[in-house]
C-alpha cells in the first residue's frame, strides 16, 4: 500500500487507475489508501459539468480541455456514465468521448458507472476526487450523465457547477422550473448559433432574477457558446475564473468545501453503522423470514424492527 500511495503521489498513470479501481470495487485496502492520500489533497479545483442530454457537454469539454492545457494545467476528467444493466460498468467509454486527449500525458480521463445513483454521480466519485487531487491535478472535471433534475448530487462534490442548456429541445421552460437551475453557478447556452438561443438566455436570466438572494451571493454568469463553431470558450473560461475568485474572496468556496466534508463524514458514518447493524442482526440470513412474518400479518413492521434494534443496542 505504501508503494501504491507513493506512485499515486508521483502521478503515475497506472497507479492512479489502479487506485481508482480499488475505490470502485470497494477493495479491502480502499480506506487505508484514501487516508494515506488525504493529507496531500486540497489543491485541485473541482468543476462539475452537467445539463440535459444533447446539450453538447462532451464537445464543449473537448474545447475546454484544449484551452486549459495550453495554460499548462494538469487536468483529470471523471465522466460518469449510465451503468450497463448487465455488467454494472460504464456503457460509454472515455475513448469514444474524448479521443483527441487520450495520448496527452497531462490529461487523465476515466469513465465511471453511475451504478444506479439517481444523482448522476457514482457513490465512489468523492474518493476518486481525493485520489486525483493527491496525484497533483490542477483541475478535476466531473461530467455527469445529464438526466435533468436528478443531477443535484454534483453540487455536493464540485467547487463550481457549469450547467449547459441549449435551445431547441422543446422543454427549456420545464427544465428551468424543475429545480435544475438551483444547482448551477455558471450557465452556458451552448449551440448559440441557433436563432432561439437569445430567448433561452433571457429565460435563464429571468429565473436567476427570481432567486432568493443571500449575503454571500455572487452574480451567476450566463455565457453564450457554440462548440460546433468554437465560439465563446475564451469568454466562458474568463467568467469561470472571475466567479471562482469572487466566491473564494467572500468565503463561499471555503464554506462549500467544509459542507462537502461534513456530508462525506455523514455518509461514512451511515455506511459503517448500517454495515455493523446488518452484521449484528444477521440480516442476510433472517430478512426473508421477517418479511414472511410481516406478509402474514404476524408482526407489525415498525414495532418489530424497533424491538430488534432495542435488543441490539442493549
Amino acid at each position: 500500500m505504501n508503494q501504491l500511495t507513493q506512485q499515486v503521489l508521483d502521478g503515475h498513470t497506472r497507479a492512479i487507475a489502479r487506485a481508482i479501481s480499488y475505490v470502485e470495487n470497494n477493495h479491502p485496502e480502499k480506506e487505508n489508501l484514501i487516508d494515506s492520500l488525504y493529507a496531500h489533497g486540497g489543491n485541485a479545483v473541482v468543476w462539475g459539468l452537467t445539463g440535459p442530454p444533447g446539450s453538447g457537454k462532451s464537445s464543449l469539454l473537448n474545447l475546454i480541455l484544449r484551452k486549459e492545457r495550453d495554460k499548462g494545467k494538469k487536468i483529470a476528467v471523471v465522466a460518469v456514465d449510465p451503468s450497463s444493466p448487465f455488467s454494472g460498468g460504464a456503457v460509454l467509454g472515455d475513448r469514444l468521448r474524448m479521443q483527441k486527449h487520450a495520448v496527452d500525458p497531462g490529461v487523465f480521463i476515466r469513465s465511471m458507472a453511475s451504478r444506479g445513483h439517481l444523482g448522476g454521480v457514482s457513490g465512489a466519485a468523492g474518493d476518486v476526487i481525493k485520489i486525483l487531487d493527491a496525484a497533483g491535478f490542477d483541475l478535476i472535471i466531473i461530467e455527469t450523465i445529464g438526466v435533468g433534475q436528478t443531477e443535484i448530487d454534483i453540487v455536493e462534490m464540485a467547487d463550481i457547477v457549469l450547467l449547459v442548456l441549449v435551445p431547441g429541445l422543446g422543454d427549456e421552460i420545464q427544465a428551468l422550473k424543475a429545480g435544475v437551475m438551483e444547482i448551477g453557478d455558471v450557465f452556458i447556452v451552448n449551440k448559440s448559433d441557433r436563432d432561439d438561443a437569445a430567448k433561452v438566455r433571457a429565460e435563464i436570466e429571468y429565473v436567476l432574477h427570481m432567486k432568493t438572494p443571500s449575503e454571500l451571493d455572487v452574480p451567476n454568469p450566463v455565457v453564450m457558446t457554440s462548440a460546433l463553431e468554437n465560439r465563446g470558450i475564451d469568454d466562458l473560461l474568463v467568467q469561470i475564473e472571475q466567479y471562482l475568485a469572487a466566491i473564494s474572496q467572500n468565503g463561499l468556496l471555503e464554506q462549500k468545501r467544509k459542507q462537502r466534508i461534513a456530508r462525506e463524514l455523514k455518509i461514512i458514518i451511515s455506511a459503517k453503522v448500517r454495515g455493523r447493524v446488518y452484521r449484528q442482526l444477521k440480516l442476510d440470513e433472517r430478512i426473508q423470514n421477517w418479511a414472511d412474518a410481516a406478509y402474514n400479518k404476524e408482526v407489525k413492521p415498525y414495532t418489530f424492527i424497533n424491538r430488534k434494534l432495542e435488543d441490539l443496542f442493549k
